[in-house]
């Protein structure tokens, strides 16, 4: 029997603008996209703060869209949640942060704290660093490092700087805590298993080894000295007296401040995971806490903020009524039409069916803008003429994952595959008599 499906095409980082300037969608030829536009109703929706339950002008993210989407109602985040935390002084009586601090002192040891160090809000906040620092303080303990990620893609590309120094200057009023390592967040929060990244930045902090420099501002500016902005800054350790400043040994504590799981999975199973196999290391005993969960499988981590439920959520609705359903997504976005769609349920509803479609091993996707688009599209169509899905999550990742390079041509590139792409899959859904 032929199934009418109901298909959800999210265009990862499209967004709507009358600018003209660095307007990569604008700019791009995209007749399939124009003519949904032109002959069939349509509204724009808020994607950023108070809409999505973030705080009012934070901009959203895909993380944040998706889990939005999925639960149909505001889904207030975890940065919200734990500012919120922090505002009000329930942050500070946290059992899990404190246990960490005690068992450092207990062991004599001392506690790391790592995790991207900006305002950006995606995956962490600088706020929420500056509290583990003074619950630290406050708590006696002197031995207190900072592992710096730097960020450059929710922010701008050479502003870590800026927060290096923001974070130096507030510990120095704390008389409280230094930085130890300093890393670009293309290699401490690789997600797609480039295990040659994430070791360096696991060598960096673990074993001392890596680029070096005097402070933490030294190594910034090195760094833009060699046309590497904040995402690329080699994984570079701290000397104090020509020796590595700190390193993450046997009895310290580490709180992991990053907030947003995907990308914080690769470097905390390395640390952590008695069966982790992606490079060779020695296991570690630690007390190691994530900020939430990262995945519910992990062994060996303390949770600060634990999962907030969400009931009813699309998938679940639509797996209730008995429907079958597909979501689809190449590397990049996978997680976020399975896990984030799903409320941040790992385990598929059931009748719901995943498609993953590798992304390009390239070490910046404006390198190949169309990505994994084509390969998205071919497998989403024999779905579709399998006849056995009521609904289809589907997400093309180019927008988002090109235009974060800021390379324009290559985000117009993006925009026009998965303008093809759209084409393809609507004339397909429409042959089958479904919706869009």
């Amino acid at each position: 029997m032929t199934k009418k499906p109901v298909m959800l095409m999210i265009l990862d980082g499209f967004g709507i603008s009358d600018k003209e300037d660095g307007n990569a969608i604008r700019a791009a030829h995209k007749p399939n996209i124009d003519k949904l536009f032109e002959q069939y109703p349509h509204v724009q929706l808020g994607a950023s703060g108070l809409n999505v339950g973030l705080p009012d002008g934070q901009m959203g993210n895909s993380e944040v869209g998706h889990l939005n989407i999925g639960a149909g109602r505001i889904v207030y985040q975890e940065l919200t949640r734990i500012t919120k935390a922090i505002e009000d002084g329930d942050f500070f009586k946290n059992e899990v942060l404190n246990a960490a601090i005690d068992k450092a002192i207990e062991n004599n040891g001392a506690l790391h704290v790592m995790g991207l160090v900006s305002d950006g809000g995606v995956h962490s906040h600088i706020d929420h660093l500056k509290a583990i620092f003074k619950l630290a303080k406050d708590k006696g303990l002197s031995k207190v490092y900072l592992h710096a990620f730097m960020d450059g893609r929710d922010t701008p590309p050479s502003s870590g700087k800026d927060y290096i120094i923001d974070v130096e200057n507030y510990l120095k009023e704390l008389a409280n805590g230094k930085i130890a390592t300093v890393s670009g967040r293309y290699y401490a929060m690789d997600r797609d298993n480039r295990w040659e990244r994430v070791q360096l930045a696991y060598d960096a902090m673990v074993n001392g080894k890596g680029e070096t420099a005097a402070s933490a501002v030294e190594a910034m500016e090195k760094s833009y000295n060699d046309n590497k902005t904040d995402e690329f800054v080699l994984p570079t350790v701290i000397l104090e007296e020509g020796k590595p400043l700190a390193t993450i040994n046997n009895g310290d504590s580490v709180i992991f401040f990053n907030f947003r799981p995907d990308r914080a999975r690769e470097i905390t199973r390395a640390i952590n995971d008695k069966e982790f196999d992606g490079f060779e290391r020695e296991s570690l005993d630690l007390f190691f806490v994530c900020m939430t969960q990262y995945d519910k499988t992990m062994e060996n981590v303390h949770i600060a903020y634990k999962p907030q439920s969400y009931t009813n959520t699309l998938g679940e609705y639509v797996s209730k009524l008995g429907k079958k359903q597909l979501r689809i997504a190449e590397t990049e976005k996978y997680a976020h039409v399975t896990f984030f769609f799903n409320g941040g349920v790992e385990a598929p509803n059931p009748g719901e069916d995943r498609a993953l479609i590798n992304s390009p091993k390239v070490a910046t996707y404006d390198l190949k803008p169309e990505m994994s688009a084509y390969e998205v599209t071919d497998e989403v169509v024999k779905r579709i003429d399998s006849d056995q899905y009521d609904m289809i999550i589907l997400n093309f990742a180019n927008p988002d994952m090109v235009g974060h390079t800021g390379v324009f041509e290559a985000a117009k590139a993006a925009v026009e595959a998965v303008d093809t792409c759209v084409g393809k899959v609507v004339d397909k859904v429409l042959e089958k008599d479904g919706t869009v």
